[in-house]
């Protein structure tokens, strides 16, 4: 009977021997009890932060390709006695010095007969400045314009290379790009105004967006004692009634003016 009543006891058999054996606890295993698990995960962490500069350097390396970037002008021009070929040389040089700029001289071809010019007593064209090829013009960020007067009108070739240029303003392939242009007259009355302003529809129908020059020269353009080319409408020279005057310093100083104020808008449109 005590076995029934004891409170502690268990209940055994006819031998003696517990008939309920409370089995021994299960191990319980545990990932935490193992310390040398967590190390490699502790070691790659200092990997991973490693690898981390990785992306800045690859940033780093795009940066130097947008700077590298230059501001792209074609000058395309048309000369008959060298005139307007001086200036054009002349305005890629001051172009090229605001830097981040790379100019480049197009002429445009020439309609007149061979025996036509030599009885104009005309020089040979320069064998080093190509002829402008019309597909070529949407390569171009910015355009500079340069042909003489005939009677306040552009000349003739400048007009017929503009006549070539149909498909692109179908295809509107111009549109916002800036130009600037500059002229060469006989005479002071002979178009130093007209034969720019005139032009200016050219620009107007293809969208682009012109830049005059203002009176941004200062001295070079207030000054009366001499005679002289330019206008507000871009720069100029006088050739004199028989093509042997040359450009004046005073008139070349006002086109390098042009050309820099020219190169500063262009840059901030193409930025």
């Amino acid at each position: 009977m005590g076995n029934v009543c004891g409170g502690s006891s268990q209940a055994v058999d006819q031998h003696g021997k517990p008939l309920n054996k409370t089995p021994a606890p299960a191990e319980t295993k545990t990932e935490a009890a193992k310390p040398a698990a967590a190390a490699p995960a502790a070691a790659a962490a200092p990997a991973a932060a490693a690898a981390a500069p990785a992306a800045p350097a690859a940033a780093a390396g795009v940066a130097p390709a947008a700077a590298d970037k230059k501001l792209k002008v074609y000058i395309i021009f048309y000369s008959t006695y060298g005139h307007i070929e001086k200036l054009a040389r002349e305005y890629k040089a001051a172009l090229e010095s605001t830097g981040d700029v790379d100019a480049q001289l197009f002429r445009v071809a020439e309609t007149l007969p061979a025996d036509a010019l030599e009885k104009m007593h005309a020089p040979p064209k320069p064998d080093d400045i190509p002829v402008m090829e019309t597909s070529k013009l949407p390569d171009a960020d910015a355009f500079v314009f340069g042909f003489p007067t005939r009677f306040g009108m552009m000349a003739g070739q400048m007009k017929t290379f503009f006549d070539t240029t149909g498909a692109l303003w179908q295809a509107g392939a111009l549109h916002g790009k800036p130009a600037s242009m500059f002229t060469s007259t006989a005479t002071q009355g002979g178009g130093q105004e007209t034969t720019l302003w005139t032009a200016v529809t050219q620009l107007a129908h293809h969208g682009m967006i012109y830049v005059p020059t203002g009176y941004a020269a200062g001295a070079a353009m207030f000054g009366v004692q001499d005679a002289k080319g330019g206008s507000p409408w871009g720069a100029g020279t006088l050739a004199g009634p028989d093509g042997s005057r040359q450009p004046s310093e005073v008139e070349l100083e006002a086109l390098r003016v042009q050309a820099k104020h020219f190169a500063g808008i262009a840059k901030k449109l193409a930025a």
